[in-house]
């Protein structure tokens, strides 16, 4: 039996070393038959959205021991699920009902090679239409946990 998109209990997140609580979620639903490289292909590509919309989900840059200075990163964890192009349209739908931050990557993305192409494929289909294979989303906790009913935690 797969687990579901909870991230368990307090004591679960302790002993895996997730000591703080977040009253916010971030979290990326794939759709459940893309290959492992689309899989992490568009995984980056959605969470590089939400960055930009939402600043205070960056942290501070980082520096090694020897002064070495490195990009900041998200303040918390990124939840990677995944689920049926069903459970992936309910899940844009909700998210559009809720007006949470969200980023959408579309199969026709996947045949484009470069920004502008990128947002032409999304602009050309309409909202009903889109093709989507992986949607980003950050919000309150349970707001998210409600988007993303009926997805799993990806394997």
């Amino acid at each position: 039996m797969q687990t579901t998109y909870k991230t368990g209990t307090y004591a679960d997140r302790q002993s895996r070393g997730m000591s703080t609580r977040f009253d916010t979620k971030i979290a990326v639903l794939l759709r459940e038959d893309l290959e492992t490289w689309q899989r992490l292909n568009v995984t980056a590509f959605l969470v590089s959205g939400l960055g930009t919309q939402v600043p205070d989900l960056i942290g501070e840059p980082y520096e090694d021991a020897d002064g070495v200075p490195y990009l900041p990163m998200f303040r918390q964890p990124v939840l990677v699920l995944e689920g049926t192009k069903e459970t992936l349209k309910a899940a844009h739908s909700r998210t559009l009902s809720r007006a949470l931050p969200r980023a959408v990557f579309t199969g026709d993305l996947f045949a484009t090679g470069h920004d502008e192409a990128n947002r032409a494929a999304v602009r050309a289909v309409g909202t009903p239409d889109l093709d989507l294979v992986g949607l980003a989303v950050h919000g309150p906790r349970n707001a998210v946990d409600k988007v993303l009913k009926g997805a799993r935690m990806h394997p």
